[in-house]
C-alpha cells in the first residue's frame, strides 16, 4: 500500500524508514512528521530511524498488547542514538516541547539503544497519562 503523504515535505527522511516492519505498510501522521523534521534540523545530525509506523494486528508488539500503542496511530518513531548523541537528541526533543511521549533506552550494547518520541494523546491511549517520560 502506499502512503497519500507527500514525503517531500520531510527531505531528510523516506517513507521505507517509517513502514511497519510486519506488512510494510505506512500511516504515519502528517503533523508529526513536521515535528520529526523540525527536530531533525535542529540536532543537525541524522537520525536513524529503528521502529516506526506498525500495524496493530500484524505487527507482533502491537498484536500484543490489549490496546494499540502510539507507533499504530503513526505518531512515534524510535531513533538509533547513544551516548552524547543521545544527550543531544534528547534535548533537542525536549526544547521543540511538542513530544508527548518520551522513552529513553540507552543500557546494554550500544547498537541497541534508542530514544522513543512520539506525539500521542491520553486520548489515543484510553487515558494514559501525558506528557510522560520513561525507561526502557
Amino acid at each position: 500500500m502506499v502512503s497519500e503523504m507527500d514525503w517531500s515535505k520531510y527531505p531528510n527522511f523516506s517513507r521505507e524508514e517509517f513502514e511497519c516492519s510486519a506488512t510494510g505498510y505506512c500511516d504515519m501522521n502528517a503533523d508529526f512528521m513536521e515535528q520529526i523534521q523540525i527536530l531533525r534540523e535542529v540536532y543537525g545530525k541524522p537520525m536513524i530511524v529503528t521502529s516506526a509506523y506498525r500495524d496493530p494486528i500484524e505487527h507482533p508488539i502491537e498484536a500484543n498488547k490489549t490496546r494499540p500503542g502510539a507507533h499504530a496511530y503513526g505518531v512515534a518513531a524510535d531513533f538509533k542514538v547513544s551516548y552524547g548523541d543521545a544527550y543531544e537528541l534528547l534535548a533537542a526533543a525536549i526544547e521543540l516541547n511538542v513530544f508527548t511521549g518520551i522513552g529513553i533506552a540507552q543500557k546494554g550494547d550500544p547498537a541497541s539503544r534508542f530514544i522513543h518520541l512520539d506525539t500521542a494523546t491520553s486520548e489515543m491511549l484510553d487515558g494514559a497519562p501525558r506528557p510522560t517520560i520513561w525507561s526502557y
